[in-house]
């Protein structure tokens, strides 16, 4: 983009959401912070400092919320990226699993950025170059035990980004998706958490998740998923998925551990 960024941002006032917002500080015009918890935004905009942050707090399921994100953006003069980064996650064996929860993850990680994109098409379309990134998951590339729900709304957001990409492609709008693995973030239970430890499964910082995507959203690419392992794991799921599923059948039993309804399993939102 050849102006700042004029930026709406979700899930602004958690671990990945804020250091993308310090991470675009510097090239920003201006940031609209939204999420839920008005006190955790304020907090964040302190640290931003006065004049180039602002706070939406509300469901961003709810029609209104969505109105009021719409009307701030275009009274500031418009919004040229879109990062819909809001996330829950719910580690549990899907089977136990309540319904609420799995309603939760799928409103969310999928719903609620469907929705706000369509909300703010209109103002994004007026750029001369606007972007939306939605910030899936390595999850959403490969299925993982505890993770049923979670998997399904990320699969979901992936298939939605390049659905839209494709719908959009004779416009100034560019669709794209970014996937972070393992972070290090209030997102995870302790229970996920320590199977993550057991597993040596490897945890990125939210800082330096932030740095890549900084590096992400200055090129071209459509899709990037963080790690070199990973993205391996993500290419071989795709053309031997027999392979990834005797491995992952190898770890179940420590999977089944951390998500047997037991004292252990410290669920998060």
């Amino acid at each position: 983009m050849s102006n700042a960024y004029r930026v709406v941002l979700t899930g602004a006032a958690g671990g990945i959401g804020q250091a993308i917002a310090m991470a675009l500080l510097p090239d920003a015009e201006y940031l609209i912070l939204v999420g839920r918890n008005r006190e955790a935004l304020e907090n964040v905009q302190k640290k931003l400092g006065a004049g180039k942050a602002y706070i939406v707090d509300g469901d961003l399921t709810q029609q209104a919320t969505l109105d009021r994100i719409a009307e701030l953006a275009s009274g500031l003069g418009g919004v040229n990226l879109l990062i819909n980064n809001a996330g829950s996650n719910d580690f549990h064996a899907f089977e136990t699993q309540s319904g609420d929860a799995i309603r939760n993850m799928i409103d969310i990680n999928l719903l609620a950025p469907m929705l706000l994109t369509q909300r703010l098409l209109p103002l994004l379309k007026k750029e001369a170059r606007a972007q939306v990134i939605n910030i899936g998951s390595i999850m959403g590339f490969i299925g993982f035990p505890g993770y049923a729900a979670y998997c399904a709304s990320k699969s979901g957001l992936r298939g939605f980004t390049q659905s839209l990409r494709r719908e959009l492609s004779d416009t100034s709008v560019d669709v794209r998706h970014f996937a972070p693995r393992a972070t290090r973030t209030s997102i995870n239970s302790a229970a996920a958490a320590s199977m993550n430890r057991e597993l040596k499964t490897a945890e990125d910082t939210p800082e330096a998740v932030a740095r890549a995507f900084a590096a992400f959203l200055k090129g071209v690419a459509r899709e990037h998923t963080l790690g070199a392992k990973e993205s391996f794991f993500v290419f071989i799921n795709k053309l031997l998925p027999v392979l990834p599923e005797r491995a992952i059948r190898g770890q179940l039993s420590i999977c089944l551990l951390y998500t047997s309804p037991s004292p252990r399993d410290q669920r998060g939102s």
